[in-house]
């Protein structure tokens, strides 16, 4: 029999309730080999309880870098387009090694916080005069170094951006993600599949030309590949569509056939209720926290959720990274709006498992859920953390999703090997210290 570790709560998440005297033993290789309530040889996680790793579907890692710097109104009226002005400043200056300790700080700051896998919806491509670096992905690369040094589970949704919007002149702003020709984007692709796991990301109607989508879309389907997009996050988006092609995005990607299982929409805010109904089966990706900040406006996640379709996070724009608080929010929404409590049925529990199970199938990542030869991907909390004390196993999901501070997250394993032990990362201390020099040379 191959050698296994096993991890003994007090309480562990499985199919869709906490449960006691549970252990998880994992092989050599990562995977859970046997969930069971023999307990020998297994690591006592005294005043615990363990979940599936969260799952963060939709980050731009660069983009941490930025965090507090557009704070301030920067025009008359300040919007997602001003805030984009200053995004693509920093894109421009940030260099292939800042990239990696940027991404390392990201990742670090995902993990303290129970993220165990990322996708990551990586554009920046190109040098700063838009020159394709003599290691075409190199930015990629050094991002999945980053992960593997982290030690996050990391799938690159490798963006396709091939113009800066319908019957606008190229940008120079905008040089570093564009890659004209997809045949060059395809093959670059193919070269990358060979190092980290990948999705396909055409970035936008907007970006994206449809001769051009089709054929992105058709080598997705081809290699069942995951295939990501933004869609309907502004509603000048949604307007540039109907310019070009008489019809809304989702509308011109439900008859182009591109939404299926594995297609995943990021944002999808700006949508009808027959677009709700057309995206039932796939996945929409929420990034609340990110949405807020940009003044995108809501996700309308219950008629999402009535639909059919299933609802993934992101951390985007990362200027918070904490996707529990992402979930609540796609509640707390719906309440404002509404002005009801409760709109989710089953609020606590539906939204763990979008943070998780939703997100791992968005990802095609092994991980999500507990169950054999899935990853042994997990994090535990502090059931003595002020923010959830008191809870038993049957409101213990509630506690979490709605009030758990960062301060109960202790340990996060991911394949098997724990990454964050008593709420610290091993390289917490370095990894801080080359993002605030990184910090210091870009501002």
């Amino acid at each position: 029999m191959d050698r296994e570790t096993g991890w003994l709560p007090d309480l562990t998440w499985l199919d869709g309730a906490f449960e006691s005297g549970v252990t998880l033993f994992a092989d050599d290789e990562g995977r859970i080999a046997r969930l069971s309530h023999d307990a020998r040889n297994a690591a006592r996680l005294s005043g615990r309880a363990m979940l599936p790793g969260l799952v963060n579907v939709h980050s731009h890692t660069f983009q941490r870098a930025t965090r507090g710097r557009t704070e301030r109104r920067s025009a008359d009226r300040d919007t997602f387009w001003t805030w984009r002005e200053s995004m693509y400043r920093a894109a421009n200056r940030v260099s292939l090694e800042s990239i990696y300790h940027i991404a390392r700080m990201a990742f670090m700051e995902m993990a303290l916080s129970g993220i165990t896998t990322v996708g990551e919806f990586h554009y920046l491509h190109h040098d700063s005069r838009g020159v394709p670096y003599t290691e075409r992905n190199a930015t990629a690369l050094a991002i999945a170094r980053a992960a593997r040094e982290v030690g996050v589970r990391l799938v690159i949704l490798h963006a396709a951006y091939v113009r800066a919007g319908f019957g606008k002149p190229a940008d120079p702003e905008q040089a570093r993600f564009i890659t004209p020709r997809v045949e060059d984007f395809i093959a670059d692709t193919e070269a990358l599949r060979q190092s980290v796991p990948v999705g396909v990301a055409p970035h936008s109607v907007r970006a994206v030309p449809l001769d051009a989508l089709r054929e992105i879309a058709a080598y997705a389907k081809s290699n069942g590949l995951p295939l990501h997009m933004h869609v309907a996050e502004q509603p000048a988006e949604v307007e540039a569509s109907i310019a070009e092609y008489g019809l809304r995005p989702v509308e011109l990607l439900h008859d182009e056939g591109i939404i299926d299982e594995n297609f995943t929409a990021v944002h999808a805010i700006h949508i009808t209720d027959e677009e709700a109904r057309w995206l039932g089966g796939a996945t929409v990706c929420a990034c609340p926290t990110s949405e807020r900040n940009l003044g995108d406006g809501a996700v309308p996640a219950d008629k999402l959720y009535a639909a059919g379709a299933r609802i993934a996070f992101g951390s985007d724009s990362n200027i918070q990274i904490d996707l529990v608080e992402d979930a609540r929010l796609l509640e707390y929404h719906l309440r404002m709006n509404r002005l009801e409590r409760a709109v989710l049925p089953g609020s606590g529990r539906t939204l763990f498992e979008s943070a998780t199970r939703s997100g791992a199938r968005s990802l095609m990542a092994p991980s999500g859920w507990f169950e054999p030869r899935r990853a042994a991907d997990f994090f535990t909390v502090d059931l003595n953390d002020p923010s959830i004390a008191g809870a038993d196993a049957a409101t213990l999901i509630d506690n979490v999703m709605f009030s758990l501070e960062r301060t109960a997250i202790r340990d996060v394993v991911v394949n098997g090997k724990r990454i964050v032990c008593d709420g610290r990362h091993p390289l917490q201390e370095e990894i801080t210290r080359e993002f605030v020099k990184v910090q210091k040379e870009l501002w």
